[in-house]
């Protein structure tokens, strides 16, 4: 069985900028890609806090210490600077892979400082 799993979640950035005429992509600070291990080109999804939009796209590198988070291309129209996201790489993995997986969690505020990291999600109380 193949299974597709969360493998990195940068939680709560703060896009911070919006560029329709841009090629494409998302540019995410290269300290937050190495943090979360998600590499240049590999597709993510993003999940708009703000405006409930969710969409798919790549991740490009923004230069390193910036803080950049950067909606390109058609996604321009659905993320606004100052719109708070969830940005998530998922990875294909057999089941043995996938009992001894853990996704990187990336937390960060809304000046896109790191705030802490978790391997897990606490379970949701009822």
């Amino acid at each position: 069985m193949h299974l597709t799993l969360l493998k990195a979640k940068l939680h709560r950035a703060c896009v911070t900028h919006a560029e329709l005429d841009y090629e494409g992509s998302c540019a995410i600070d290269d300290d937050m890609l190495q943090m979360a291990g998600i590499r240049e080109y590999e597709q993510i999804q993003i999940y708009n806090l703000t405006n409930g939009e969710r969409f798919e796209t790549y991740a490009i590198r923004a230069e390193a210490g910036s803080k950049v988070i950067s909606v390109n291309g058609a996604a321009a129209h659905k993320a606004s600077v100052g719109d708070r996201v969830i940005i998530c790489a998922y990875a294909g993995m057999s089941e043995a892979e996938a009992n001894k997986h853990k996704p990187k969690l990336v937390y960060c505020n809304e000046h896109n400082d790191i705030t802490h990291t978790r391997y897990t999600i606490p379970v949701q109380a009822a």
